[in-house]
């Protein structure tokens, strides 16, 4: 997958050329610790693919503390990391979360409560936000519950529109007690049919995400309002996203739903223009 394939390409157009390069370089570098899971972990020797992907974190690991140091790794996606660490003081702590939500995932992949889930969204989401506040130069600390909302939101807009392709290979991020509350088994969900329960689950967990983006707005600091542009640009259009899972009747077993190219263009622009505006 590259860059432009996804839904942060439209939010990172809008940052000045050093800003962007470094989001980019984060985002990369995030993009192959998460691969190192998803593609090695998911193999017909479960056993074997999860000791390969430990270890490949381990030396992902390894390579984050070289660039730290600033000690060149041989590994190009972590030394295109390392001139923006010192740049814009990016937190090493959050590095560190993140890749500890990703080992969460060499686990059992089930999370009993909302609460649970929380946490793992706040190490692989949320994290990500409080490195690109940096980026940004946000100065406001409110931008950091702005951050760690729209983490919780983006993260649980994914979860959301992946439950057919996560239960595909034996993940489930739905909390056990939200299944148990609207009495859907995960037999029910494998199923691949959204039935009168399967549809008030999903519809609770879509309440969810759209509370957390009502609490990031209500968080957006008027003095960094400009300076998050790229990450409102990235809430708007995935706040489409689960506009657009409501409006299929949740149609999270087959193929993914999408934002069109183009609506993430005019997301984009429009989001752009409203900053600018001081809207």
């Amino acid at each position: 997958m590259t860059t432009r394939d996804t839904n942060f390409y439209y939010s990172f157009l809008v940052l000045p050329v050093r800003q962007r390069r470094a989001i980019v370089a984060v985002w990369d570098f995030f993009r192959a610790v998460d691969d190192t899971v998803d593609e090695k972990a998911s193999g017909p020797d479960s056993g074997a693919a999860r000791a390969a992907a430990a270890a490949e974190l381990a030396a992902w690991r390894a390579a984050l503390d070289a660039s730290y140091r600033g000690i060149p790794t041989g590994n190009p996606v972590a030394d295109r990391l390392t001139p923006h660490i010192k740049a814009f003081r990016l937190p090493r702590a959050q590095f560190d979360d993140v890749i500890d939500g990703v080992e969460m995932d060499l686990g059992d992949r089930r999370f009993a409560t909302f609460d649970d889930l929380r946490a793992y969204c706040l190490r692989v989401a949320s994290a990500v936000g409080l490195i690109c506040i940096e980026i940004f130069g946000c100065r406001d600390p409110r931008s950091r519950e702005f951050a760690i909302q729209l983490g919780i939101a983006l993260q649980l807009t994914n979860i959301l529109r992946d439950v057919g392709k996560d239960l595909a290979v034996g993940r489930l991020y739905l909390p056990l007690e939200d299944l148990a509350r609207f009495s859907v088994t995960e037999a029910a969900l494998g199923a691949g049919e959204v039935t009168g329960p399967v549809r008030q689950l999903l519809a609770f967990e879509a309440g969810r995400a759209r509370e957390h983006y009502r609490l990031a707005a209500a968080a957006l600091p008027a003095g960094d309002a400009r300076r998050l542009v790229a990450a409102r640009i990235m809430g708007a259009i995935y706040l489409d996203l689960l506009d657009r899972i409501e409006r299929s009747g949740f149609a999270v077993f087959g193929p993914l739903v999408r934002v069109p190219r183009p609506r993430k263009i005019r997301i984009a622009a429009i989001t752009w223009l409203r900053a600018l505006a001081g809207a």
